[in-house]
Parts: structure tokens; C-alpha cells; sequence
């Protein structure tokens, strides 16, 4: 991720919230996949995302997302799920995961959805200590930290800044300004910042959903888009299953192949598997 950083060119970064979303992203041919805590949380759990779901439960989640996607993995990290401890496990337990990057924010524990109302945060120097600890306790440099700061809604663009930059001086590698307003806030935040910036693109949320090229003019190095397949999945999901109480209609127009899915999940390679080892019948 440092090397893409380090080219200049901006790149997208779908939402993944299951395995199913995985692979078809491998199948598209993404570079990154965004393990999203509000998403990942719903999919497994049925549940919002309060800081409900546990660590273990997350890290888990990751594993395998890291396991069934070829794209490197740019983790949401919560606030470190509890005290300075709990961050250095979790980044210890996220990279040992195989996760490209983690992000972790500058809330209270329990954290709410970054645009959700109502978002408390602690102290700058609360969250510098996180950075730190978190730098400090990742293996391997590769291992990307990203700080996210939910400042906008109770400090405004100065609390925004101000909370960057001592995180950035903190040792963080990307700066994630959470739940900006709009185009004119967006560029003075990206072009006052010593260090790579990330943007939400959360379909629903406090930012406008902006064209690609226009968040690289605005300063952007990539673009998360956590909430889109999701979505796009409940909303088709709704769909069909209305056309099935109201009509009866179970094999309707434009779904995906049931072959093509059955091989993206690799049962190609149970079969051949199989013809190897499984003993004849009698």
C-alpha cells in the first residue's frame, strides 16, 4: 500500500461486508477491499454498529476476508476496541491476519457509525497515545496506520486540522478527515495536511458523493465506498424476494450464474480434489 501511496495516482476501495462481496470483487479485479466494521458487523451479526461486535468477532471477520480475497485488505479498526492495551492487541492480532492497514478513530469506546448523530471523542492526547501505541506495536513497516478523526460534527474544520496533524505527528500514515460537508471544506482540509488523505464515499452519508476524478483534484489519495454493495445487495435481495411472495417468481431475470458463482467459490477445486482421492463406489 506504500508503494501505491507513493505513485500519486487515486484509487477506489469497495466495501466489503461478506465473503460473497469478496469474491466477486476478486472476480472485477479490485486492488484493495475495505473491511468495514458497520457492514461486516450487520452481515454476520444482525446488529448496528455501536462497538457491539467484539474484537475476537472482527478479527475473525478480517482473517477470512484477508483468506478469500486476493486484493490487500484495509481493515476498520474501531478505536482499538478498549484501553492502549487493546490497541496494541488489536493491531498485533489485525496484522497477524494478514491485513494491509488499519483505521482507527478518534471516538469513545463504544463508537457509533462516523455518520450517525451524537459521535463523542476523546481527547487529542487520548488519541495520540492510540497512534502511538499502534505504530509502535506493528511488526512490520509495510503495516499501514490510519488515523481517523469524527472531530467535524462537535469541533468543525479547525478541530479537524488541529486533531490531523498532532496524529499525523504521531506517527500516522494516511489522515482520514471522517464525514466532511462538502467540495470547499474537502480541499482546504486535503491541502493543509502533511500526509496522504482518505475519503469516505458512504452512499447515505454527511459527505456529497463526488466523481473519482474530482476527489483526486480535491486532494485525495483514495476513496473508500464502504456502504456500496451492501446496499446495492439489500436492495436486490428486497426485490426478488417481494416478486416471490406477491407472484411466486423464483427464478427471475438477471441473476448471477449459479455455475460461475459455484467455481468463484472454489468448488472446481473440490471436485478435482475428489477425482483424486475419493474412493470408488461399490
Amino acid at each position: 500500500m506504500r508503494a501505491r501511496l507513493a505513485e500519486g495516482r487515486f484509487f477506489m476501495v469497495p466495501g466489503v461486508q461478506d465473503m460473497i462481496a469478496a469474491v466477486i470483487a476478486r472476480k472485477v479485479g479490485f486492488e484493495f477491499v475495505y473491511g468495514t466494521g458497520y457492514w461486516l458487523t450487520a452481515s454476520a451479526f444482525g446488529l448496528p454498529d455501536a462497538g457491539i461486535a467484539t474484537y475476537t468477532q472482527m478479527r475473525d471477520r478480517m482473517e477470512t476476508l484477508v483468506r478469500t480475497s486476493t486484493a490487500a485488505v484495509i481493515a476498520d479498526g474501531d478505536t482499538g476496541y478498549g484501553g492502549l492495551i487493546n490497541v496494541h492487541h488489536t493491531v498485533r492480532g489485525y496484522e497477524a491476519a494478514g491485513v494491509t492497514a488499519i483505521q482507527l478513530e478518534d471516538q469513545e469506546f463504544p463508537k457509533k457509525c462516523g455518520h450517525m448523530p451524537d459521535k463523542r471523542i476523546v481527547p487529542v492526547e487520548d488519541m495520540v497515545e492510540r497512534i502511538k501505541v499502534a505504530c509502535a506495536a506493528r511488526r512490520s513497516r509495510d503495516f499501514v496506520v490510519i488515523a481517523r478523526t469524527d472531530a467535524r460534527q462537535s469541533e468543525g474544520e479547525q478541530g479537524v486540522l488541529r486533531r490531523l496533524r498532532a496524529y499525523a505527528e504521531a506517527g500516522a500514515d494516511v489522515l482520514f478527515p471522517e464525514a466532511l460537508v462538502d467540495e470547499e471544506e474537502m480541499a482546504r482540509v486535503c491541502a493543509e495536511l502533511p500526509l496522504p488523505c482518505m475519503v469516505n464515499m458512504a452512499n447515505g452519508g454527511a459527505s456529497p458523493m463526488l466523481e473519482p476524478t474530482l476527489l483526486a483534484k480535491l486532494g485525495f489519495a483514495f476513496a473508500i465506498y464502504p456502504s456500496l454493495t451492501s446496499l446495492a445487495a439489500a436492495q436486490a435481495m428486497e426485490t426478488v424476494l417481494r416478486a416471490l411472495k406477491d407472484t411466486g417468481a423464483g427464478d427471475p431475470e438477471g441473476l448471477f450464474d449459479f455455475r460461475e458463482f459455484s467455481a468463484l467459490i472454489g468448488m472446481d477445486e473440490v471436485r478435482e480434489f475428489e477425482r483424486r482421492w475419493a474412493r470408488p463406489s461399490v
